[in-house]
């Protein structure tokens, strides 16, 4: 298989797999896989930098909890950074890091299968 451009130009990420062999298809599921992360990181690459409260108004339905988690997760797997804007009031922007912005084709892909093979449900208040 052909090395994919820049490959060997960026250190690549070492996660947790969880069978015997190495697959890259489980390991990238243990990244984006849980029921926010995709949805951040789509925010992110709509919006750009954000504020945690701008942020937690873009991902509509995220508890401040679980956002704050969430967060945290993707900035340990280096997804996302965390810059401290200001101290007082204190403030801080959330960004995609390389390995997040690289991530901007498996999530628009996610997005247009929706668009094309999903429908909004009905607001059917007598159900």
């Amino acid at each position: 298989m052909d090395d994919l451009p820049g490959q060997n130009d960026v250190e690549q990420l070492e996660v947790w797999c969880a069978g015997e062999e190495w697959c890259p298809v489980t390991t990238t599921a243990s990244l984006i896989g849980k029921k926010w992360h995709p949805v951040i990181i789509h925010r992110l690459l709509e919006h750009g930098p954000s504020g945690f409260n701008e942020l937690q108004e873009n991902v509509d339905g995220i508890s401040s909890k679980v956002l704050s988690d969430s967060l945290d997760d993707l900035e340990e797997n280096r997804l996302v950074e965390r810059e401290i804007i200001s101290e007082k009031p204190f403030r801080v922007h959330y960004s995609l890091t390389h390995y997040g912005e690289s991530l901007q084709p498996v999530i628009y892909a996610m997005r247009d299968w929706g668009m094309e093979y999903l429908t909004e449900p009905e607001d059917d208040v007598s159900a």
